[in-house]
């Protein structure tokens, strides 16, 4: 279920998608996500790109952290540029560090962090107790 928040500020607008621990919620909220960049005319290069990241941090949310797990989009536009920010909330790590998730190989695993990276325009961790919060931004001209 996607959430719409009163987040009018010059031109900003926020949509929050709460992920379900369960299969096939990535490629659901995924395409809500995408439904909703659409209803903001974000291009449609930002578009491809934000929808890959979402995926990557969605999916690492569930593979590697404790749910609950929240997507939240935002939008702002500012001076003909267009900035989509896109968060992905989670309650931390699920096994302690060096641990390797059962059943995952690592060999087809991994690269999220590095996609993301590329993409992004600006990416970011922020950590607090009980949540961690990873973002990126990408710029539409």
């Amino acid at each position: 279920m996607a959430v719409q928040l009163n987040t009018r500020v010059r031109g900003a607008s926020e949509q929050v998608f709460p992920m379900p621990p369960v299969a096939g919620a990535v490629p659901d909220v995924r395409r809500r996500a995408g439904a909703v960049l659409a209803a903001w005319k974000v291009s449609p290069d930002v578009v491809e790109d934000a929808l890959l990241v979402i995926s990557e941090l969605l999916t690492n949310a569930i593979v590697h952290a404790l749910p609950p797990a929240v997507l939240r989009l935002s939008w702002l536009l500012d001076g003909g540029l267009g900035t989509l920010r896109i968060e992905v909330t989670d309650a931390g790590p699920a096994r302690t560090a060096g641990e390797q998730p059962a059943g995952i190989d690592p060999d087809e695993h991994g690269r999220g962090e590095e996609i993301v990276h590329a993409l992004a325009t600006r990416y970011g961790v922020e950590a607090r107790p009980g949540a961690i919060t990873r973002w990126a931004d990408l710029v539409a001209v």
